[in-house]
C-alpha cells in the first residue's frame, strides 16, 4: 500500500500505523517532513459522491479557520479523492492534513474546556450555515437524529428486554414530542458527530474537529443535543456538564424556543441511536471494540436521563439561558377547580397532591418538573407508558374497536393466552371493563351454580365499589360512613398472625381461624353459596392470610355446595415473585378467580376465570353481555402485558427485587420498634407501623412517613383498619436500587423523630 501512496501522492514514507475506524480503514501516515491521515473505503457510487462533498466542506471551513479542520490533501495529478486497486479489492481513498492535539475523551474535562466546545461548535455552525450542498441534502442515514425510525431494526438486536423497552419508550417519545416540529426547526449542514474522539484538545481549549463523515442536513438544534450528550455521558451530574455547552454555544448563535423546548428528547434519541448500533454492531462485528467504546456510558446516562422529569431538564436549560421557566398554577386552584366539577368525595392522597403530568415505567413526572419513584400504584403493572403495551393499543384501536357481540380473533387468542396460566379446571374466562365488574359477576355466577344467595367474606377484605361489591367488602360496609353488613353476608374474623386471635404462624393458627370461621358458617342457618377473599389483605394492611387457613375454608365451602372465590386483581399477575397468583402460594385452586385493573396496566378491563361447570349453569340464565368487556383494544393491550411480563422476566424481578426490599426492611426494623411487622412477598409489601415497644397502631407517625417521602419524591401508601400500614405495590419493573432508595429515606424520617 505504501508504494501506492507514494506514487499517488509524491511523497517519502517513514511509517505506517493503522488507526481505529469505524466504516473506513484509517492510518497515521508519517513522512520526511509531515503527517497525514489515510483513510480508505470499500467502494461504490454513492459512497464516492458523499466523500467528494465532504471534502468541499472541509475546504469550505478551512478558507476561514486554517488548520480548525481536516484539510484534503490533493494527489499529484490534482484530485482530493483517488481511485485504487489494493491487493486486488477497489478501494475510494483519499489524504487528510494531520492535527495535532489529544483527544477529548482522553483528558480531564473543565467547565472552561466545555465552554470552549460550545463555542467552537456555535463558529463552525455558523460557517456551515452559509454552505450548500444537494448530496448532503440529500442523504438519509441511520446517524442523522431525524431518521431516527432507520434504528429501529437494530433495537432487537439489544439483548435485555427491559433495556430493548426503554429504548423504545425513547422512541416513541420523540415520535410525540420531537416529529411534529420538524418542519418549523432551522436546518443546514451539521457535522452530526462530535463524539469524544473527533474531538481534539489544546491547552485546555477545544482546538480541532475532526472526521466529517456522519454530515447530514438536518435540524441545527440536533449538533448542540450531540455534543451535549457526548460531553456529559460520563459525568456523574450529567445535565450539570450539558448546560455548560448549552450556554457558550447560545451567546454565538441563540437557540429558539421550540429548540430548546425538544432539547431532553434529542439528547435521549441520540443516546438510543448510539446503543442500537453498538447493539447492532456488537452482532455483526463483535471484534470491532470502537464500534463499542461509548456504549457503557451511553445506557448509564440513558436510564438516568429517564430519571429526570422532561419540564426539569427544559427549564433548567431555560434557566441557564437567562428565558423564563414554565410556570403552572398554585395547587389550591387546581383544586378548586377539580372539586367545581367533581365531588370531593373522589379523594386525593396526600396531604399536599400531586398534580401528574406524564409517567414512565416506575418514575412519575409533575407539572412543576418534578420526578417521583412509584413505590405504591400497583396498576401500571409492567411499568407506565410502556411502549409494547402503548404501540399494542394504538395499533388495535387504529384497527378495529367494536363490541363483543361481533367475532375477532384477538379475543380467543388472548383468553387462551391468559387461561395456560391457570390450573386446567379453571377453563372459561368472562370478560368485563373492571375489577368491581367481575367481583358482581363472580357472585352472580357463584348464586347461578349454587342456587344458594348467600356470600362468606372476610373481615377487611375489598372487592369493588359497585353495589354488590360494596356489600361483599368489609372495608367498605363497617366504615362508620358505610352502609352496614347486609343480611345475606356472613363475616370471618381477619386470619392475622401479626396481632390477631391466633399469631402461631405454622399453620396451628391458620386451622384456628378457620375453625372460627366455619363454626360462624355453621351457626348462621343457612348454607353458604360462595367464600371470596383476597390471598393477602390489601385493605387490610398487605394482611397475608394465615398458613393453611385457606384449605380448610375451601374445604368446608365445597362439602355444604357453596364454590370459592379467590380476588386476584393486586396480588395477580407474578407480582408476588414466587407464584403467578396468590392462591398457589395457599396451596388450593379456587372454584372462580376475579381479576382487574393491572391485567391491562391500568386500561379499563376485568376478568372472571372458572370452571366449565359453573360456566355452564351460568349460561342457562339470562343472556350475559358486555359491550366493551373483552374489546379488541383491551384484549391486545392485555396480551402485551402478558408477554412483557415473560420476555423482561418480570415476575422473577418480583421475587429477586422483593426479597432485597424486604430484606431492607427486615434489618430497618431491628434498629427501629416502630416497625412492628413487614410483611408480604415479591413486590406487595406492608409495614406496619405502632407505637414503640407495643402492637398498638401509630396512625399519626404512619401518614407522618407517607406524606415525608411524598416531599422527597417518593410515593407510598398506607391501608389498614387503623391506616397505619404503609404499602408498597410497585410497579415490577422496580429495582433494588429504587427499593433501597425508599428504605434509606423512610430511616431518613424516622430517625429525625
Amino acid at each position: 500500500m505504501n508504494s501506492l501512496l507514494e506514487k499517488a501522492f509524491s511523497f517519502q514514507i517513514i511509517e505506517t500505523k493503522k488507526l481505529n475506524g469505524y466504516e473506513s480503514e484509517n492510518y497515521l501516515i508519517k513522512t520526511v517532513d509531515n503527517q497525514y491521515i489515510f483513510k480508505k473505503y470499500p467502494y461504490s457510487e454513492d459512497l464516492k459522491s458523499l466523500i467528494q462533498a465532504e471534502n468541499k466542506v472541509l475546504l469550505f471551513l478551512s478558507k476561514k479557520y486554517l488548520n480548525r479542520f481536516p484539510n484534503p490533501i490533493k494527489t499529484i495529478d490534482g484530485f482530493y479523492v483517488k481511485i485504487l486497486i489494493i491487493e486486488g479489492e477497489k478501494y475510494i481513498c483519499r489524504m487528510l492534513s494531520f492535527l495535532d492535539g489529544k483527544f477529548f475523551g482522553e483528558v480531564k474535562h473543565t467547565k472552561k474546556m466545555l465552554e470552549s466546545f460550545g463555542l467552537f461548535l456555535a463558529e463552525m455552525n455558523l460557517q456551515l450555515m452559509q454552505f450548500n450542498n444537494d448530496t448532503i441534502k440529500a442523504r438519509k442515514s441511520p446517524w442523522d437524529i431525524q431518521y431516527l425510525h432507520l434504528n429501529k431494526k437494530y433495537i432487537d438486536d439489544i439483548e435485555n428486554a427491559k433495556d430493548r423497552s426503554l429504548v423504545q419508550y425513547f422512541f416513541n417519545q420523540f415520535e410525540e414530542n420531537v416529529v411534529p416540529l420538524i418542519p418549523s426547526l432551522r436546518k443546514s449542514i451539521i457535522h452530526n458527530d462530535t463524539n469524544e474522539w473527533n474531538v481534539l484538545i489544546k491547552n485546555g481549549k477545544i482546538s480541532s474537529v475532526i472526521d466529517f463523515g456522519d454530515l447530514a442536513y438536518s435540524s441545527l438544534i440536533n449538533e448542540v443535543a450531540i455534543a451535549m450528550m457526548y460531553a456529559s455521558y460520563d459525568k456523574e451530574d450529567p445535565l450539570e456538564w450539558a448546560v455548560i455547552i448549552l450556554k457558550s454555544y447560545h451567546k454565538l448563535l441563540p437557540l429558539q424556543e421550540d429548540e430548546i423546548s425538544i432539547l431532553y428528547y434529542l439528547i435521549a434519541t441520540k443516546l438510543c441511536v448510539s446503543v442500537c448500533n453498538s447493539a447492532h454492531s456488537r452482532k455483526v462485528n463483535p471484534n470491532n471494540e470502537y464500534a463499542l467504546v461509548s456504549e457503557e456510558s451511553a445506557w448509564r446516562m440513558l436510564h438516568e436521563w429517564l430519571v429526570l422529569s422532561p419540564l426539569h431538564v427544559e427549564n433548567t436549560f431555560r434557566k441557564s439561558l437567562g428565558l423564563l421557566v414554565h410556570d403552572q398554577k398554585p395547587l389550591k386552584e387546581i383544586i378548586k377547580r377539580r372539586h367545581q366539577v367533581i365531588s370531593p368525595i373522589f379523594s386525593l392522597s396526600y396531604d399536599k397532591p400531586v398534580r401528574m403530568e406524564r409517567a414512565a415505567f416506575q418514575y412519575m413526572y409533575d407539572v412543576y418538573g418534578e420526578t417521583y419513584l412509584d413505590a405504591y400504584n400497583n396498576i401500571p403493572h409492567v411499568g407506565y407508558s410502556h411502549p409494547r403495551v402503548v404501540s399494542s393499543g394504538k395499533k388495535q384501536m387504529s384497527k378495529l374497536n367494536t363490541n363483543t357481540r361481533y367475532l375477532y380473533d384477538v379475543l380467543p387468542e388472548y383468553a387462551e393466552k391468559l387461561l395456560i396460566k391457570f390450573p386446567d379446571k379453571l377453563n372459561k374466562i368472562y370478560f368485563v371493563n373492571s375489577g368491581s365488574e367481575a367481583s358482581d359477576l363472580a357472585i352472580k355466577l357463584a348464586f347461578s351454580h349454587t342456587k344458594l344467595n348467600r356470600v362468606m367474606v372476610v373481615e377487611n377484605g375489598y372487592h369493588g365499589h359497585t353495589q354488590r361489591g360494596i356489600d361483599i367488602s368489609d372495608y367498605k360496609f363497617s366504615n362508620k360512613k358505610g352502609q352496614g353488613q347486609k343480611d345475606y353476608i356472613i363475616k370471618a374474623p381477619m386470619p392475622n398472625t401479626f396481632k390477631g386471635k391466633y399469631t402461631n404462624d405454622d399453620g396451628q393458627a391458620g386451622r384456628m381461624y378457620a375453625t372460627d370461621a366455619i363454626k360462624i358458617m355453621k351457626n348462621s342457618g343457612s348454607s353458604v353459596s360462595a367464600f371470596i377473599s383476597e390471598p393477602i389483605l390489601g385493605c387490610g394492611g398487605q394482611v397475608i392470610l394465615a398458613k393453611g387457613y385457606l384449605k380448610e375454608i375451601y374445604s368446608a365451602i365445597r362439602s355444604q355446595g357453596g364454590v370459592c372465590i379467590s380476588d386476584e386483581v393486586q396480588t395477580g399477575f407474578g407480582r408476588l415473585g414466587h407464584k403467578y397468583w396468590g392462591f398457589e402460594m395457599h396451596n388450593v385452586v379456587p372454584d372462580i378467580v376475579i381479576i382487574g385493573k393491572p391485567m391491562a396496566n391500568g386500561h379499563p378491563i376485568g376478568a372472571v376465570v372458572t370452571t366449565s361447570e359453573i360456566a355452564e349453569s351460568f349460561s342457562k340464565g339470562v343472556e350475559f353481555f358486555s359491550s366493551f368487556g373483552g374489546n379488541p383494544v383491551s384484549c391486545a393491550i392485555g396480551m402485551s402485558v402478558l408477554d412483557v411480563i415473560e420476555e423482561e422476566n418480570l415476575q422473577e424481578n418480583a421475587k429477586v427485587v422483593g426479597s432485597y426490599y424486604m430484606s431492607l426492611f427486615k434489618d430497618l426494623q431491628k434498629k427501629h420498634t416502630c416497625i412492628g411487622d413487614v410483611r408480604g412477598f415479591g413486590l406487595f409489601i406492608g409495614i406496619e407501623i405502632v407505637k414503640e415497644h407495643s402492637k398498638e397502631p401509630d396512625t399519626k407517625l404512619a401518614q407522618r412517613i407517607k406524606n415525608e417521602l411524598r416531599n422527597k419524591k417518593i410515593l407510598v401508601g398506607t391501608d389498614g383498619p387503623f391506616d397505619n400500614v404503609i404499602k408498597s405495590k410497585p410497579p415490577l419493573c422496580f429495582t433494588k436500587e429504587n427499593a433501597a432508595s425508599v428504605v434509606s429515606n423512610i430511616e431518613l424520617i424516622i430517625n429525625k423523630l
